[in-house]
């Protein structure tokens, strides 16, 4: 059951890189609704793969306490220790990934606040920022 819970946890992870490397394309091209339709289904296999790694820590704490006497590497066979390593792997590649997806959203969502901005002047009232009493929506120059 837990070589089950490993394998079913990295195929979420892979699903996950794959759905980020999705959107860093898309973000680059401007594609902004093939990443809103794919939020639904990164947040599907986030939830998912929370689960399997609950499951994962279940098992692993039941083998643990059916046989007190050994440590955890000798309870494990060779290939749920693979997954163990391939698990820890994909992690970092999903970090990784995570890294510069976030780096692209920062940038674009500083352009967006820059044209806000000089669109539309706010200055701060305490803790809140509102629109300035003197600017216009517009402002023609000539």
């Amino acid at each position: 059951m837990l070589s089950h819970h490993l394998q079913g946890a990295l195929n979420d992870l892979r699903d996950l890189i794959q759905i980020t490397e999705s959107d860093i394309s898309d973000i680059q091209e401007a594609k902004n609704d093939q990443q809103f339709e794919r939020l639904s289904i990164k947040e599907e296999k986030l939830k998912s793969f929370e689960n399997k790694k609950a499951m994962i820590d279940h098992a692993i704490s039941t083998l643990m306490s059916a046989q007190p006497d050994k440590d955890l590497p000798q309870l494990l066979n060779a290939e749920q220790h693979a997954a163990l390593d391939e698990l820890k792997v994909e992690l970092s590649n999903l970090r990784d990934v995570n890294k510069r997806y976030a780096k692209f959203v920062l940038t674009v969502s500083n352009l967006y606040n820059t044209f806000l901005e000089r669109l539309v002047p706010t200055e701060m009232q305490g803790y809140n920022k509102v629109a300035s009493r003197d600017s216009a929506i517009l402002e023609v120059r000539v």
